[in-house]
């Protein structure tokens, strides 16, 4: 997966963006892009540092280095720019979960490990910003938002990929296990928000873990 694949994915499970330093760095290079993929790239950065409400489409166009007349050639609507964005996000997201388990294939129980790794360092990162789509969704109460079907895409393929790695480690109740685990991350992403790295947040490996560990088929 590229660099950038992996940030994309990042986001999605919560993590934390490049510092600005980095970003400056690397601005030239995302002014070569198309028109299009700096729109998405900008309105990804905005949307998740400061809120989908928060930014402007003339922020946007900005930070892309364009303007709102090629931005809507490309994007009807900032609607449709907000699902574009969250889209992106889960399909690296996903992608980021398809090499976890190619490189696992055959051992689900290595699977968990290094997914419950990969969920740790997204969680309690002391810059954790937050999951982009479950953030979205509290933003965009709308049911008819072109956004939520994404959203709700995404999250219901979480917990139902949980529940199939669970069933396939041999673990007792996996849809059980599943919803409870699901639950847990996601509000250790708000807690982290409310109270800090320090907070319940930092036991979430154990008490991911512990669950697990009740789920252990009995000898």
């Amino acid at each position: 997966m590229s660099a950038a694949a992996k940030k994309e994915a990042a986001r999605a499970e919560g993590k934390s963006l490049k510092p600005t330093s980095e970003r400056t760095e690397r601005a030239p290079t995302e002014r070569a892009l198309p028109p299009r993929a700096r729109i998405v790239a900008a309105a990804s950065e905005l949307f998740y540092r400061h809120g989908i409400r928060a930014v402007s489409v003339d922020a946007i166009a900005e930070a892309a280095s364009t303007n709102k007349m090629t931005l809507y050639r490309h994007f009807p609507s900032k609607d449709a720019l907000v699902a574009e964005y969250l889209r992106e996000l889960a399909k690296e997201a996903n992608a980021h979960w398809d090499e976890i388990a190619r490189e696992c294939a055959g051992d689900p129980q290595r699977e968990i490990g290094i997914w419950l790794t990969t969920v740790a360092e997204c969680v309690t990162s002391d810059a954790e910003r937050g999951c982009a789509l479950a953030n979205a969704a509290v933003e965009l109460p709308e049911k008819d938002h072109p956004a939520r079907a994404v959203i709700e895409e995404f999250k219901t393929g979480h917990r139902e990929r949980l529940a199939t790695l669970f069933r396939s480690a041999g673990l007792s109740e996996p849809e059980v296990l599943a919803d409870e685990i699901f639950l847990l991350i996601e509000g250790a992403r708000i807690n982290i928000q409310s109270v800090g790295p320090d907070g319940p947040a930092s036991r979430l490996v154990r008490m991911v873990e512990a669950l697990i560990k009740d789920h252990q088929p009995h000898s």
